[in-house]
């Protein structure tokens, strides 16, 4: 008797995945077969997660804090999130606008649940982060795509708000942005930020904001956070989460902050999807909030040491333009020279690299969605030695190209 023939909705079966995750599993095999692999693939912190935070998470175990909780999180839990981001940013939040999700990714679809039916458009600045775009598709919405203007390796890159902007039309329900961004490592400017903003007010649309970076800040740059707005709770889907600021990418815990009515409604979409976040993982999570900051502090400092080092040594690639970011822990270089001259797509132009040099980057087109074409990622969460190495392996790579 033949199994029952899977009949996955059209749009399950459209989804594209996480490229990352990808390269992560060849990374392993490649490992496993005796390779010394050097990955700047992962956009995780290569530091372990705190050691106050770790001794909370054991506590809460030994007094078998092991079983359901509230479904948007435990009160203490939200109350020091909303506490954190008044004292950030002045945003008077309450802690029941506040919603713990299973990392950001969670929190993210939650936000656009909220105000995306299918018919509507969201607006995504590109290259993406892949989560934007996926949950859009999922949720029967299109996403629209606005590159980000590249000004040259002095300047870096922009949002592109005229273009933005523009883009709006009676479908459009939410311009996402993603500051510090990923993949790119750009901190957008305090007035971009703001006349994005005014246009969420103008043109009566959400901006669901993910600043789950909002940390890692380099060269002293001024930081606006959209939550720093009076009205936020008019225009504003605010995501952020553990796993970046206090190294806890696998404990899985994100949170979405919206107004009170919003966050109600959303709770009743949560308990049917995940019934409530970890138990013991949100009390090391209030430790996390609570401190001591310096390792975070010191965290940061070291990140914008590699941020100096790795885009020193890809200065001296043939062929690569290289803008050192400002904000969380990616590079970005422009390699179309490279490309061109050796008559390589970038996605080729990673593999190849990966199976001859086992170095792990990855392509800007897996950022959707043809922006990163020219592009490739490295993460900068990696030691300073091992960054020397795996560029320098880069160079003797793009050397053989002839190039």
């Amino acid at each position: 008797m033949k199994p029952p023939t899977l009949s996955m909705k059209p749009i399950v079966a459209e989804l594209l995945g996480e490229v990352a995750f990808v390269y992560i599993a060849k990374a392993r095999e490649l490992e496993r077969a005796g390779h010394r692999v050097i990955s700047f693939g992962v956009g995780q912190p290569d530091i372990p997660t705190f050691q106050h935070i770790i001794d909370e998470a054991k506590k809460s175990l030994d007094l078998k804090f092991t079983g359901y909780t509230e479904t948007p999180g435990i009160r203490e839990l939200r109350e020091a999130i909303a506490s954190y981001l008044n004292e950030m940013y002045g945003s008077n939040v309450k802690f029941s606008e506040v919603i713990v999700t299973p990392g950001a990714k969670g929190a993210i679809f939650l936000a656009l649940s909220a105000y995306v039916s299918p018919g509507d458009e969201v607006i995504v600045p590109e290259p993406s982060y892949p989560a934007y775009p996926e949950v859009a598709r999922f949720l029967g919405a299109r996403p629209v795509f606005i590159p980000l203007r590249w000004l040259g390796p002095t300047d870096g890159f922009a949002l592109d708000v005229e273009a933005i902007e523009a883009a709006i039309t009676p479908r459009t329900k939410a311009i996402v942005v993603n500051n510090p961004h990923n993949p790119t490592g750009t901190l957008f400017t305090p007035a971009q930020i703001e006349r994005i903003y005014e246009i969420a007010r103008e043109r009566n649309v959400m901006v669901l904001v993910d600043e789950i970076y909002d940390n890692f800040v380099y060269d002293d740059q001024p930081f606006r956070s959209f939550m720093t707005f009076s009205d936020w709770r008019d225009y504003v889907l605010y995501v952020n989460g553990f796993s970046k600021t206090f190294s806890m990418t696998g404990w899985r815990l994100g949170y979405l902050v919206v107004r009170e009515e919003v966050a109600s409604k959303l709770t009743r979409l949560a308990v049917n999807i995940w019934s409530c976040p970890v138990s013991f993982a949100q009390k090391a999570a209030v430790a996390a909030l609570r401190g001591p900051w310096e390792p975070v502090r010191e965290m940061i400092k070291l990140f914008q040491y590699r941020r100096d080092v790795i885009a020193r040594k890809l200065r001296e690639v043939k062929g690569f333009e290289v803008w050192p970011s400002t904000g969380a822990f990616y590079i970005f270089p422009r390699i179309k020279k490279v490309l061109d001259a050796a008559r390589l797509s970038v996605e080729e132009f990673v593999e190849k690299l990966l199976y001859s040099k086992y170095v792990v980057t990855l392509p800007g087109t897996a950022f959707p969605d043809k922006a990163g074409r020219d592009y490739i990622r490295l993460s900068f969460a990696v030691d300073a030695k091992l960054i020397e190495e795996g560029v320098e392996r880069i160079k003797e790579f793009v050397e053989s190209l002839g190039v």
